[in-house]
């Protein structure tokens, strides 16, 4: 077979892959009913808040959390802060005992956000007395930015999440909390910026939303929910079970959370997602953090693909799962590939087309089917989330804004193959340094928007 049609052969069975792929995650999403509450008074809860130069965040977190949360334990790891992270939190460590400081220091500090979770777990362990019951404690993952749901521990207290004592993990959901800010720029007072700004925001509100929520759905089916960052929660047993495996619950990959719920499925527990309730996290308004944030993600993902020869073996994932792990996990790879393979098959097709019609100006005469066949399988399944996001969270929005929306968030995601490239270079160089992501409330001595870390 010639190289053209073999590109345009493997273009095909790639889009085919990926278009039922978008249907398997819709569906479950769309037909989803809610999860039944618990009491939390049957747990012990404990809070790990992550923490490097977060001092313009991490007083209100403390408060919101003890406020919200009476009940539980806010362990805040300060990894070596160079700002007064660690002074804030010992100022309210010092009138709250349920506020514990856990402090990092140089040249064993800032090596990556599992690193540091790591500190707090064995912080914990100590602290905990010798008959506790690690069972029914549980620890939950907050940035230091982050805002659970009043009513997350009762979900996570639930007959689906950790009142089932298979259940090793679970997920939040996560919303963008600047979701309806008009100025998420704060001090740009340029309108074009302010707009891109909320163009960012936006779609990554609908990503979150939609798109990420509607895998965690697929997920449930094939017992492979993946854990994020923020609004994760874990059974303590769970956790100790991983380190009498591996070491430490959490490993160095840059995608150290979706590494945790692996080996918390290895471990023989399972993960679930807790899509009524949430955890509200900044988006970020500018194009350089997000591609930072974004290429973090793409090579911590690349670098967790070394677990799929164990995910394969283990009698502990489902075939189903593997099989959802491994799309997962092959998909920067794929992104590669397609940087390559649609433009070859798309300039091969109409180099054989303008061939056979005798002309350039012919074959695009005689191919117009090629504009609605481009919008129902390049545009639309991206484009449809908005929509759902639409109907779903913003009911006050109009459908020219809606459609809007779509457009928007099929062009928003191409930021993807921005990204594989930078990750694959980053893997190939060996850089694989944690990038802390700057909060928007963060201002130099000039007051300007800081650089990224």
């Amino acid at each position: 077979m010639p190289a053209s049609e073999s590109a345009q052969a493997l273009a095909f069975v790639l889009l085919i892959i990926f278009l039922a792929y978008v249907l398997l995650i819709l569906v479950p999403f769309l037909r989803r009913s809610k999860d039944p509450e618990g009491d939390p008074s049957r747990f012990g809860w404990h809070v790990f808040v992550p923490c490097r130069d977060e001092e313009a965040v991490i007083g209100a977190t403390i408060e919101r959390l003890r406020t919200t949360f009476p009940e539980v334990h806010v362990w805040v790891i300060d990894d070596a802060s160079d700002d007064d992270t660690a002074s804030i939190v010992q100022a309210v460590a010092s009138v709250d005992p349920l506020v514990h400081l856990v402090r990092r220091h140089r040249p064993n500090a800032r090596q990556g956000k599992g690193a540091a979770l790591n500190e707090a777990y064995r912080a914990l362990s100590r602290w905990l007395p010798r008959d506790a019951d690690r069972s029914h404690t549980i620890v939950a993952v907050v940035d230091a930015d982050g805002r659970l749901a009043p009513n997350a521990l009762r979900q996570a207290a639930g007959a689906k999440a950790f009142a089932n004592p298979t259940i090793g993990a679970a997920q939040a959901a996560v919303w963008m909390s600047n979701r309806d800010d008009p100025a998420p720029l704060k001090g740009e007072h340029s309108s074009l910026r302010q707009a891109w700004g909320r163009y960012l925001v936006r779609m990554q509100d609908i990503e979150f939303r939609t798109t990420i929520a509607a895998m965690q759905c697929l997920r449930l089916r094939t017992f492979s929910v993946g854990l994020g960052g923020n609004g994760q929660f874990s059974r303590l047993s769970a956790l100790d079970t991983v380190t009498e495996m591996s070491g430490a619950p959490w490993h160095g990959s840059l995608l150290e959370d979706y590494e945790l719920g692996v080996h918390v499925v290895l471990a023989g527990y399972q993960n679930t997602y807790m899509h009524d309730t949430h955890v509200e996290q900044e988006a970020l308004p500018q194009t350089r953090r997000l591609l930072t944030q974004r290429v973090r993600w793409c090579q911590g993902g690349m670098q967790c693909a070394k677990y799929l020869p164990k995910i394969f073996r283990s009698e502990h994932f489902t075939n189903a799962g593997s099989l959802e792990a491994t799309y997962f996990l092959l998909l920067p790879f794929i992104q590669l590939a397609g940087i390559v393979l649609w433009p070859a098959a798309f300039i091969a097709m109409a180099a054989q087309g303008t061939l056979y019609a005798g002309s350039f100006a012919a074959f695009a005469a005689q191919s117009w089917w090629l504009i609605p066949l481009i919008v129902l399988t390049g545009i639309l399944p991206f484009g449809i989330w908005a929509i759902i996001y639409r109907q779903q969270v913003a009911r006050e929005a109009s459908w020219g804004r809606a459609i809007g929306w779509a457009m928007g968030y099929w062009l928003y995601m191409y930021q993807a193959y921005i990204c594989v490239v930078r990750a694959l270079t980053r893997l190939v160089l060996g850089k694989d340094t944690w990038s802390k992501t700057r909060r928007n409330a963060e201002r130099d001595n000039l007051g300007l928007v800081a650089r990224e870390t």
